[in-house]
């Protein structure tokens, strides 16, 4: 068993720069799919740290699997292991601490501005940051900050883009493990799906213009995360 598992679920939605940080750092990790029903049959007692991935699924749809995740979360979470939620993944976490997950009135995508909320100033999961900084969204569901947890990050047309539960937990709305080829196999494959008439949505032009500056500047911003969430996993 290696000491980083990531849970995925689709193929186009893989650890991306996380998988690289890991590599850089010495750390063995697995990829598991848990839309494929891999989760099944894991020791989920031996795991020193946890990342949950995104992808195009509801945490409301009725697949069993969402349901088997879910319980290995708040397994793991019972287990106050190190656990970092991208998009659906941080969807997943906050269903999984009791929080409702509902569908927006819109998409929200492209590089949205994300703002530091009040209170969150001495956060360490965002010690690395400046007040404001851009991340990548691309989501039409937010969730409900979870009864006991510490709301973290905002943007324009999403107010909870993150939050803290405990010490050893964030939930993230935003792709911070997004590269260039990421970007671009997105904005290739599935840029139909867009409609920059919403101004919650960028165009296909505007999320590509500077896309190696801004792609540079969010893998710091993710650096920064996953570095702190390695250091509570003493990895």
């Amino acid at each position: 068993m290696s000491d980083v598992l990531i849970f995925t679920h689709i193929d186009y939605c893989p650890p991306g720069h996380l998988g690289q940080v890991l590599e850089q750092a010495g750390c063995s990790f697995r990829v598991l799919r848990a839309d494929l029903g891999e989760l099944d049959g894991i020791d989920l007692e031996r795991p020193k740290a946890v990342a949950i991935m995104g992808g195009p699924m509801s945490v409301n749809d009725p697949l069993p699997w969402l349901q088997t995740e879910v319980a290995a979360l708040q397994q793991l979470i019972r287990r106050e292991i190190p656990l970092i939620g991208h998009c659906l993944g941080g969807q997943l976490l906050a269903k999984a601490l009791g929080a409702e997950v509902t569908r927006m009135p819109y998409t929200e995508s492209g590089w949205q501005t994300l703002s530091r909320q009040p209170g969150a100033a001495n956060s360490p999961w965002l010690a690395h940051l400046p007040a404001e900084f851009p991340m990548f969204q691309w989501h039409g569901d937010s969730f409900a900050i979870p009864a006991g947890a510490q709301p973290l990050l905002s943007s324009p047309w999403c107010s909870n883009q993150a939050f803290a539960w405990g010490d050893k937990v964030l939930a993230l709305q935003g792709h911070p493990e997004m590269t260039e080829a990421l970007v671009r196999e997105w904005l290739g494959d599935w840029h139909h799906l867009l409609d920059d008439s919403q101004a919650s949505q960028q165009s296909r032009a505007q999320m590509l213009a500077d896309l190696p500056a801004k792609v540079a500047e969010l893998n710091r911003a993710a650096e920064g995360f996953y570095r702190h969430w390695l250091q509570l996993a003493g990895l």
